[in-house]
């Protein structure tokens, strides 16, 4: 019996242990035990998770300053157990702040287990530092976009392996992107035209948002008549979102759920958004946009840590500024819906995004399931026992 812990501080990275978990359990003839922290679609596998996952999902640095104790106090008791329980491997997925911090205290005190690190922090984002100091305690990364391997050994990290971004194996993004890949495809926009409005997926985010974007719509439809417009948000967000579309002269429509949230994605043709991986959803599934973010008042003291030269998804992998970004005061309406409406119609703006797009679809390509990529991995690791020094 093969036994591998996990440690999961948030939904996404929740659906990425259970997909693993799967492909884990078939490749040792069900012969696998699951131990540590995840969410549902872990528990769902198997995993009794030690407690809740929800009480990590925190974003920002505020955030993460005014819950710091808590944080720690469970980095104890999730490495204590972890310890105790002496899986044959551990698998870390994102939630880096938790998850790395767990990882940590577990190599000082079981220093032959190996450990991996599926979707490893944004090195290239902010702070590359913490890529030399993952190797001490990290035997190898599984990444899921293309260009975090080289970035990764080129700061000194540990090891790392590209096996496709969990998008990717999305039933309905799949599909889509079957379209669009199509040599005939219709590219031209909609008569009138349709707009996504993505103002995030969390609380903070969308009251920073949606009232610029609510003013970016309003001047678009004295630019555009007839333009319509949609909001895909989660069903806990609506009463918010509600609240706040409320005094909007034309209001869009708000859906929730996932089929509704791809077919609305299927019929837009241009897309306002908080920068984040739905900017990656929209290239995938071919939909131009302009990017806004503002980040809390905490966060905003420390931007300065950024080192990134864009905050897009889109544009690390294109390698250039294929989508334009809005931060802070520049999150101007005015300015939005002039960018907004070069590409809602065509024009040499909108061609250079579906130009791009394509370059990012084949750049993401996969030949097999991430899930199965990733379970070689920490197979092979695991047979291999880890190194008695980093690489």
């Amino acid at each position: 019996m093969t036994t591998i812990g996990f440690v999961v501080g948030e939904p996404s990275g929740d659906r990425i242990g259970a997909d693993l978990i799967r492909a884990l359990r078939s490749q040792t003839d069900g012969e696998l035990h699951v131990v540590g922290l995840g969410g549902e679609a872990m528990q769902a596998e198997g995993l009794t998770s030690l407690f809740d996952i929800h009480e990590l999902s925190i974003i920002g640095i505020g955030a993460i300053v005014a819950r710091l104790p808590q944080l720690l106090r469970r980095v104890s008791q999730t490495a204590d157990f972890i310890v105790d329980a002496k899986p044959d491997a551990l698998v870390i997925i994102d939630s880096p702040t938790f998850s790395h911090r767990v990882a940590r205290r577990v190599r000082a005190r079981l220093p032959q287990m190996p450990i991996v690190n599926y979707i490893p922090p944004t090195v290239w984002a902010w702070r590359e530092g913490r890529a030399a100091a993952m190797r001490p305690y990290v035997d190898h990364a599984i990444c899921a976009l293309p260009f975090e391997p080289e970035t990764l050994r080129r700061l000194g990290g540990p090891p790392a392996s590209y096996v496709g971004h969990p998008l990717m194996t999305t039933p309905a993004l799949r599909q889509m992107i079957e379209e669009v890949n199509r040599p005939a495809a219709d590219r031209a926009p909609s008569s009138p035209p349709t707009l996504l409005i993505l103002p995030g997926s969390r609380r903070g985010e969308i009251n920073r948002l949606i009232d610029d974007f609510g003013a970016t719509f309003q001047q678009l439809l004295t630019r555009m008549p007839g333009l319509t417009a949609i909001i895909p948000t989660l069903e806990r967000h609506r009463p918010i979102i509600e609240a706040k579309i409320a005094n909007w002269g034309n209001k869009p429509v708000i859906v929730t759920g996932e089929a509704e949230k791809w077919a609305a994605f299927a019929k837009a043709d241009a897309a306002i958004a908080a920068s984040g991986t739905v900017s990656l959803e929209l290239a995938l599934a071919d939909v131009p946009m302009a990017l806004a973010y503002r980040l809390d008042p905490i966060g905003y003291r420390f931007r300065h840590l950024i080192s990134a030269w864009t905050a897009a998804l889109p544009n690390f992998i294109a390698g250039h500024p294929l989508v334009p970004e809005h931060f802070h005061e520049f999150v101007r309406p005015e300015m939005l819906a002039r960018r907004l409406q070069r590409l809602l119609t065509d024009t040499p703006e909108r061609r250079a995004q579906l130009a791009g797009f394509a370059e990012i679809r084949d750049a993401m390509a996969i030949d097999r399931p991430p899930g199965e990529a990733a379970a070689d991995i920490v197979l092979d690791l695991l047979r291999q026992g880890r190194p008695t020094k980093p690489e």
